[in-house]
């Protein structure tokens, strides 16, 4: 049943009402993201989970490459934990150049919507985080396939895979969100995420 725009505001409406009455956050972006409400931009669900009277967000991340891992809170009354986001900038480092940079939180925020989406038991592998210029003009020589002017140089994307989902649900998840640029690498088994434009694309 296709619903019309007034109704949409309405369901919103009561639904971030009956939030500040009581319902739990993630519940409440549970609802969100499983209503179905496609006319809502991804800009109008995330803006309505930020204008929420939230407590905390957490993240689970793990990398293979050097065994550093992170779970807990990185976000807590409306103020970004300093020691978390230094863990996960850690975490999210070019280990290959010894490298480290400030990781946008716009990015953890996504990682942290396909979480509370798809709550997974594992942590997210982070395969690459961010790259120094460096290393990605290495990567490119080599034929690994990275953009000139990557996201990963920024600090504003991911690869990552979720140990228990196969990378096609991780990436549909990732499409429904629209947070941003979506590859997907089925035979290298993880998804790319970025919070620049929204595009897609597959690798074969």
């Amino acid at each position: 049943m296709k619903l019309s725009g007034s109704l949409k505001m309405s369901i919103l409406n009561r639904s971030v009402m009956s939030t500040k009455a009581g319902l739990s956050r993630r519940n409440f972006i549970g609802f969100m993201l499983c209503a179905g409400i496609s006319g809502l931009s991804s800009k109008s669900v995330f803006a309505a989970i930020d204008e929420l009277a939230t407590t905390e967000r957490s993240l689970s991340l793990y990398n293979p490459h050097t065994k550093d891992s992170f779970n807990g809170v990185y976000w807590r009354k409306g103020k970004y934990v300093t020691d978390a986001l230094k863990n996960i900038n850690h975490i999210m480092r070019d280990f290959r150049a010894h490298d480290i940079k400030q990781i946008d939180t716009h990015l953890l925020n996504l990682l942290s919507a396909i979480s509370i989406k798809l709550k997974p038991e594992k942590p997210f592998h982070v395969i690459s985080g961010y790259r120094s210029p460096e290393t990605n003009a290495k990567l490119r020589k080599c034929g690994k396939g990275a953009a000139k002017n990557s996201y990963h140089i920024q600090g504003k994307a991911v690869d990552i895979r979720l140990l228990g989902y196969r990378t096609s649900v991780l990436r549909r998840t990732a499409h429904y969100l629209k947070g941003g640029g979506v590859g997907f690498y089925p035979h290298q088994i993880f998804v790319h995420i970025d919070v620049g434009q929204i595009r897609y694309w597959k690798v074969t």
